[in-house]
């Protein structure tokens, strides 16, 4: 069996896209005057660094925010069995003194639907 050329396998993960961009550039600025890089006409990594730069900084933070957010949403979590206790209570007690009008329900934020339930199709055999 022979070898190939090779084939170059580019990421379209955008973080691991970014690594590699910055590998690129810091060999580049590592030859200097050598690097076979200056010989690109449309590129210009001087332009693209700072590119580099905020996509890596932006990625960062928002690896950072997803964890505050996970932990947010945990402590939120926490809160909703005393407020969810609370809230149907609250209704029940409501739903009993306006008997004949649940619609004042709506004054309290309720969203009362009075429309008729449909009729319960049996299941198909």
């Amino acid at each position: 069996m022979s070898r190939t050329k090779g084939r170059v396998i580019l990421s379209k993960n955008p973080k691991e896209h970014l690594d590699i961009a910055k590998t690129i550039y810091d060999k580049h600025m590592e030859l200097g005057d050598k690097s076979p890089l200056l010989l690109l006409e449309d590129v210009d990594w001087t332009t693209v660094e700072p590119k580099i730069t905020i996509g890596l900084q932006a990625h960062a933070d928002a690896e950072f925010h997803k964890g505050e957010m996970e932990k947010q949403y945990a402590t939120r979590d926490l809160q909703m069995p005393d407020v969810t206790k609370a809230v149907k209570q609250s209704i029940n007690l409501l739903k009993a003194t306006f008997g004949d009008n649940p619609k004042k329900l709506a004054d309290w934020g309720v969203n009362v639907d009075d429309s008729p339930k449909p009729k319960s199709k049996p299941p198909k055999a």
